[in-house]
């Protein structure tokens, strides 16, 4: 297995820093709320990862694939759950200002929707089922055992460079938390994001 981790972790780190619906959406919650935020959102996205791996390995994103009820009915109930998050950035972005904690979502509630925007993206189910089995060797042995592992490395190197952007946008933000307004601009910014990604999630 040593010789496929090195390509894998490569190649995920690789997907990973790709411009995307992930990172944009932590980028610009780090900016809107802090370091610490982005990466409770982070470990979300990562555990939606896992979530995405526990199904291939029992064979339901197959299903999803050769469904496409399945398929178009877990693309429209993501596509409103990120229209509802898309409207509650709008609405804290009519009376926020930037402070230390003023309109922020709750931890635990943020760790939840990073789970919800992975889990609720058929996309990234299949996207799952195309790239894990791809470092798959026989001489390995058990395929499940192998994908278990490639999938935990990837939502681990995902945690990491999560993590990095979202320290680096908690930076920036030091700065703009002395600009006026910048409060109501990066929430406003949030729900432009996500509504793009909603639109993503269903026109694409």
């Amino acid at each position: 297995m040593e010789s496929t981790t090195l390509p894998f972790l490569f190649a995920s780190a690789l997907l990973t820093l790709a411009p995307g619906p992930d990172n944009l959406y932590l980028l610009t919650k780090s900016l809107a709320e802090g370091a610490k935020s982005g990466i409770v959102l982070a470990l979300g996205l990562a555990s939606g990862i896992v979530f995405h791996t526990s199904l291939v390995i029992l064979g339901v994103a197959a299903l999803v694939r050769e469904s496409p009820a399945a398929f178009a009915a877990l693309k429209y109930v993501g596509a409103f759950y990120l229209l509802y998050l898309a409207w509650g950035a709008f609405h804290t972005a009519g009376s926020l200002q930037l402070g230390p904690s003023g309109g922020r979502v709750s931890y635990p509630a943020l760790y939840r929707r990073g789970v919800l925007m992975n889990v609720l993206n058929p996309k990234v189910l299949l996207f799952f089922l195309a790239f894990l089995p791809q470092f798959v060797r026989p001489e390995n042995g058990s395929a499940s055992l192998q994908i278990a592992w490639l999938g935990f490395l990837f939502a681990l190197q995902a945690v990491l460079l999560f993590s990095a952007i979202a320290l680096g946008a908690g930076r920036v933000r030091r700065f703009l938390r002395r600009r006026e307004n910048a409060g109501r601009v990066l929430h406003t910014a949030e729900g432009v994001v996500l509504l793009l990604l909603a639109l993503a999630l269903l026109f694409r």
